[in-house]
C-alpha cells in the first residue's frame, strides 16, 4: 500500500506528465493546421525535411552575419550527413540487427524516463540534511575503513617577501598564536605573500609541498612533526610555519577530514532505501489493483 506521500508525489507527477501531454497534443495539433508555407524546409534528405524553425532558436544574437551562414551550413552538413548514414544504417543492417538496437533504443528511452522519474521523488520525498549526531555514529561504526592512504596535517605558516623587517616578531606570534597575536597577524596580513591561520583544518601532505615549495616528500619527516615549527627560505621569500599536529599512512582519520565523504555515503544510503521501498510499494499496489500478475508455465 502506497503511503501518504508517495501518493501525493505520484498525483504531482501525474498532473505534471497530463498537462504536458496535453501541451505535446496541442502543439503537435497546431503543427498539423499550420500552412505549409508557415513550415518554411531549408533542406531535405528523402522524406526527412529540416526545418528554420529547428535551426533558428541555435542562431544567437551576437553572431554576425557570416558567422550565422557559416554555422547554418555546417548544421545543415552535419545533419545530411547523419540523416544519410541512417538511412545507410536501415538499408544496410540484418532485420536481426535493426531489431537488436531498437531494443536497446527503448531500453534506453525506458532508462531515462524512469531514472529521471525517481530522481525527482528522491529529491522531493528524502531529506539531505545529515546531522552531527548520524555522521558521528557512522563514523565510530565504521573508523576502521577510513585509514589513511597519506599522510596529512593541521598546520599555520605565513610566507614573507625577502628582508621582510618583522620577520622575528611574526615568528613569535605565530607561535604563541593568542587572540591578540591573531589579531596583529590579520592587521598586517596584507603584506605576506601567502598566509593560512585555520589550523583546525586537516590537509594532505601534496597540498603544504605545493604551497610551501621548500618542504618536500623527501625532508617532509623532518618538517612536518607534531608541534614543530619551521622557518624556510627560497628564491620567493621566507616561510614560518607551526605544525599543530599530524596523522600519518594507515592512521585513522579524523571526521572533519572524512565528513564529506561519509555525507555522500549516508545520502546514497537514504536514496537506495527509498527506491527500495518504493519499488516495493509500487508492485504491492499494481498487484491488489490487479495490474500486475506473473502467469505460471505450466507444462
Amino acid at each position: 500500500m502506497f503511503s501518504k506521500k508517495s501518493k501525493l508525489l505520484f498525483s504531482r507527477f501525474y498532473l505534471l506528465l497530463g498537462i504536458g501531454l496535453i501541451a505535446i497534443v496541442y502543439t503537435s495539433c497546431e503543427g498539423m493546421f499550420k500552412k505549409e508555407e508557415e513550415r518554411k524546409a531549408i533542406a531535405r534528405v528523402g522524406e526527412s525535411f529540416l526545418y528554420k524553425e529547428d535551426l533558428a532558436p541555435l542562431i544567437t544574437e551576437n553572431m554576425s552575419k557570416a558567422d550565422s551562414a557559416s554555422f547554418a551550413t555546417n548544421y545543415i552538413n552535419n545533419w545530411a550527413s547523419k540523416q544519410l548514414l541512417l538511412s545507410k544504417a536501415k538499408i544496410n543492417l540484418s532485420e536481426e540487427k535493426l531489431a537488436q538496437y531498437n531494443a536497446l533504443v527503448d531500453d534506453y528511452r525506458t532508462e531515462l524516463y524512469t531514472s529521471v522519474y525517481k530522481e525527482a521523488l528522491v529529491a522531493q520525498a528524502t531529506d539531505s540534511l545529515i546531522t552531527s549526531e548520524q555522521l558521528q555514529a557512522f563514523y565510530e561504526r565504521a573508523k576502521e575503513n577510513f585509514k589513511l592512504k597519506e599522510p596529512i596535517a593541521r598546520i599555520r605558516f605565513v610566507a614573507l617577501p625577502k628582508g621582510f623587517l618583522d620577520k622575528d616578531e611574526v615568528g613569535k606570534r605565530l607561535k604563541r598564536f593568542k587572540e591578540d597575536d591573531l589579531r596583529y597577524l590579520d592587521s598586517i596580513g596584507v603584506q605576506f605573500n601567502k598566509l593560512n591561520f585555520n589550523d583546525s583544518i586537516w590537509v594532505r601532505n601534496t597540498r603544504i609541498f605545493e604551497e610551501i615549495p621548500p618542504i618536500t616528500a623527501e625532508n617532509a619527516n623532518r618538517y612536518l612533526k607534531n608541534s614543530q615549527f619551521f622557518e624556510l627560505e627560497d628564491s620567493i621569500g621566507v616561510y614560518l610555519g607551526k605544525i599543530v599536529e599530524t596523522k600519518d599512512i594507515n592512521e585513522i582519520a579524523p571526521l572533519s577530514f572524512i565528513k564529506p565523504t561519509i555525507e555522500q555515503v549516508l545520502l546514497s544510503r537514504r536514496k537506495m532505501d527509498y527506491l527500495r521501498k518504493l519499488e516495493t510499494e509500487l508492485l504491492d499496489e499494481a498487484i491488489k489493483d490487479n495490474e500486475f500478475e506473473v502467469f505460471e508455465n505450466k507444462k
